[in-house]
């Protein structure tokens, strides 16, 4: 089979499109016909050994994906070949066939794409995750956006609506903030590109505590970090909740004084570590995003798809933090 595999640390122009043996589905596994792997940012990361987990080489990069059961191994009966299947794979993605364990895959229901499936289980699923377990996000209340454009940020301009709270999104560009809009924000922040001087971060928290207003924000939802994140915790309401979710700007330094004046939680957000401690609590949430989907609350929007040969471009675009929405690549 082909697969684009990383063979050396480095960007996207490092990967090479070779072939593996096509796998071999062990007891309790699958073997699924990848149609459509989408692009994340730890794609990124991990292409240059800079993400937590480090792959033994050659590795595909791709960590969710969906497509059609082809074979299923010994012990398994809850899947049938032809079944259409979105999973998270971690790394491994960008493949024609992948072996996973039967029980990491959920139906992708009927009337969906392959592209959209693909676009759900990680972003969706890591921020219903911090919204709810991390966040307490509850009805009425006041949730900050960053990098709302992107997959996980437009994800949660359209949580934090179902779930009731009044949604500030905060974005690079006009065509980012319509991007929010459209996903139903109530207000939208365009800030200047770091890095920021003094007198820049501090003008960066008057615009965000000027559209959270006089309380603040109860959450901020933060996939950005670098120098956006302490303008930004400067803005937070008494006892908020400030969610850490990724760092392509950057891993910032958070002056510790101010969650004591705020008596606020800086709480990090590991939905990987989450779903692997606790499947029970995790497939209950997918199962509710489901139903967000079904009532047209949630919908992965993606914005452009490239060819498997290609799949290196899409990640660069990634990495140049120029996407809006979902890139996926078209595996099959």
């Amino acid at each position: 089979m082909r697969a684009l595999l990383s063979k050396a640390p480095g960007g996207p122009e490092t990967l090479i499109m070779d072939t593996l043996p096509d796998p071999v589905a062990a007891s309790g596994q699958v073997v699924v016909a990848v149609k459509a792997c989408s692009i994340n940012y730890p794609d990124v990361l991990i292409i240059e050994d800079k993400y937590q987990f480090k792959p033994p080489r050659p590795f595909a990069p791709g960590s969710e994906i969906a497509g059609v059961v082809e074979s299923v191994g010994p012990g398994v009966t809850d899947w049938k070949p032809g079944d259409r299947v979105i999973a998270t794979t971690g790394s491994g993605g960008l493949v024609e066939k992948v072996a996973l364990p039967a029980a990491s895959l959920f139906a992708l229901p009927e009337g969906r794409s392959f592209a959209e499936g693909a676009s759900l289980l990680l972003t969706y699923g890591t921020t219903i995750h911090a919204l709810i377990d991390r966040g307490r996000l509850a009805e009425g209340q006041s949730l900050l956006v960053l990098g709302a454009a992107g997959g996980v940020g437009l994800a949660a301009i359209e949580l934090g609506k179902a779930f009731g709270a009044r949604v500030v999104a905060a974005v690079s560009s006009e065509e980012k903030a319509q991007a929010a809009r459209d996903a139903g924000a109530d207000a939208t922040i365009i800030y200047a590109r770091a890095p920021f001087d003094k007198d820049q971060s501090k003008a960066l928290a008057e615009q965000f505590k000027a559209a959270g207003g006089a309380g603040g924000y109860d959450v901020i939802y933060d996939p950005v970090g670098g120098d956006y994140a302490e303008p930004a915790l400067r803005s937070i309401g008494w006892e908020g909740r400030y969610l850490v979710v990724g760092f392509p700007a950057g891993i910032p330094k958070l002056p510790l004084n101010l969650t004591l004046l705020k008596s606020c939680d800086v709480c990090g957000v590991f939905w990987g570590a989450f779903a692997a401690r606790d499947p029970k609590a995790n497939r209950a949430h997918i199962d509710r995003l489901f139903r967000l989907w079904q009532d047209g609350k949630i919908a992965p929007r993606v914005t452009e798809t490239f060819a498997f040969e290609d799949g290196g471009k899409a990640i660069a675009k990634m990495a140049a933090r120029g996407a809006i929405g979902k890139l996926v690549v078209t595996v099959a």
